[in-house]
Order: C-alpha cells, then structure tokens, then sequence
C-alpha cells in the first residue's frame, strides 16, 4: 500500500465549504499539545469538538514561541516541563481525528520540523490522519521541501499573514498555501483583546483580492475570546480561530474534568457566535 495522499486536507476543504454552504464561519480551535498533559491535551481536543468547534490546530510547545502570548507560553511551559515530545504531538492529532473525525492540524515554529526531518515528519502526520500545517514563522521563499512533502502527502500548509503584510507578500502566500489562510487579526502576539475589528476585516478583504480566482479561505486568529467577538469575525471570515480564551479555562481550572467541560462550553458558545443569523 503506498503512504501517499494519507493527509487529510480534503477533509480541511470540505469542513470550510460545508460551513460556507450553511452561512457561517468556521470555528477553529487552538490547543498546544501535552497541556495539561499528554492525556488531558487529547481529551481537551475531543471536548471543543464536541462543544462545537469544526477544525483543531494543536500547539507543538516550543521554549522560544514568539508569537505567542502569556497565556499560550505559560501552557507551552507545563507541557515541555512534562517531557512532551514530538511523538506526542503526532499521537494527540491521531486521537483526536480517530475519536472526533474532525480535521486535525499541527501549529508549529519551523525548528522543531527542520531538526526532526522535514519528510519524517510530514509523513508521520499525514499516517496519523493530520490535515496539513500551520507555520508561522516559515518564509514562503523557504518552504519548497516542505510544500513537495505536503502536497504529495495530502497536507495543507497554511501560512500566516498581519496587517503589516504588504500586497505583493499577500499575493505570495495566497499562491503557494493550501487549505486556507491565517490572518493574524492584529499586530502583536497572540491573546484576547476587547476588540478584533476594523484591522482585521481590512486584511481579509486584501489577502481574498490577492488571492484572485483561488479562493483560498480566509480564518482570523488573535484576540477572539467570545461568542460577540466570533460573531464580529464571523461577519466578514471564512473562519475565526480562537486559543488563548480556550487554554486560559484549562489553566484556570481547579481539575481537569472541570477543564473541559468549562472548554467544552465555551465552544458551544462560540459555535453559537459564528452562526451568522
């Protein structure tokens, strides 16, 4: 039997379509992998899913995550002082996917792919039902090797753009990702805000005109935390990615049940929020 195709951006595709065909946003979710531990960190997943939200982007926790917020850098904390490993990352989005179905992508700084190999571990995500992922910090003018693995294997590469993005680094981007776009809703790292707003709508308008007939989806991260917030979003995006508002529940709880049942919540209410009506 031969390894290739084994990604699952198909499923990425056809979870965005289905929300656009019921007029909505796309609820994403973020959660770093090994937070509050390996175990908890797979459950955790399982629960937004069940609350609602329709894609997963689990957090491979790195020492340096510059993009990140306190929220986020404090989880990634707890998670590499338990010893996560790779492995482990590979082994909540296999779980997650098997129990849920839901597409399952990986968020991660480019270092820990580049020391791990670049095929081993396209491979191995896309053998663990992996949707594709997210890289943040990978210049597109650097991302040949990985973009041959993950377009022979099925995965999306989602790259991330700002405000500050100019057109021409839009147009760039919108040509050679897949399964959809990150934009960045704001300058800044990663955590909730009281407003997402006008920058953001701006920069979804730009990145769709750049992309021209592609119609790569456009999802907002950075500063959504509430139903009032995904509804805003919802209102201009393809879809609205929420994390810190997720593990600050998590970090928040007194145990672990009480976790996920307050993360479980949450993305019921969020999934109200991205319902556009």
């Amino acid at each position: 039997m031969s390894n290739e195709k084994t990604g699952r951006i198909q499923l990425l595709s056809d979870t965005l379509a289905k929300a656009k065909a019921e007029d909505r946003a796309a609820l994403v979710a973020y959660l770093p992998a090994g937070f509050p531990t390996v175990d908890g960190g797979i459950e955790a997943v399982k629960a937004v899913i069940a609350g609602g939200a329709d894609i997963v982007e689990v957090g491979l926790p790195h020492s340096d995550p510059v993009l990140d917020g306190a929220v986020i850098q404090t989880a990634d904390d707890i998670a590499l002082r338990g010893g996560v490993k790779i492995a482990d990352v590979l082994r909540t989005v296999r779980e997650a996917h098997e129990a849920t179905g839901a597409p399952v992508l990986v968020m991660t700084y480019w270092n820990p792919i580049d020391r791990y190999g670049v095929e081993r571990f396209a491979t191995e995500l896309a053998a663990a039902g992996g949707a594709g992922c997210i890289l943040p910090d990978l210049p597109v003018q650097e991302s040949a090797l990985w973009r041959e693995h993950a377009d022979r294997l099925g995965l999306a590469t989602v790259f991330v753009v700002a405000p500050s993005s100019k057109d021409e680094r839009l147009a760039t981007i919108t040509a050679a990702g897949s399964g959809f776009v990150y934009a960045a809703s704001l300058m800044g790292v990663t955590g909730t805000r009281e407003s997402v707003g006008h920058e953001a709508q701006e920069l979804v308008r730009r990145t769709r005109t750049t992309a021209g007939g592609r119609g790569l989806p456009v999802c907002v991260g950075l500063g959504v935390s509430n139903a009032v917030q995904a509804k805003e979003v919802a209102g201009f995006a393809d879809g609205v990615i929420v994390g810190s508002a997720f593990v600050k529940l998590l970090l928040d709880a007194p145990d672990l049940p009480a976790g996920l049942a307050a993360v479980r919540a949450l993305a019921g209410e969020l999934a109200e929020g991205v319902r556009r009506s």
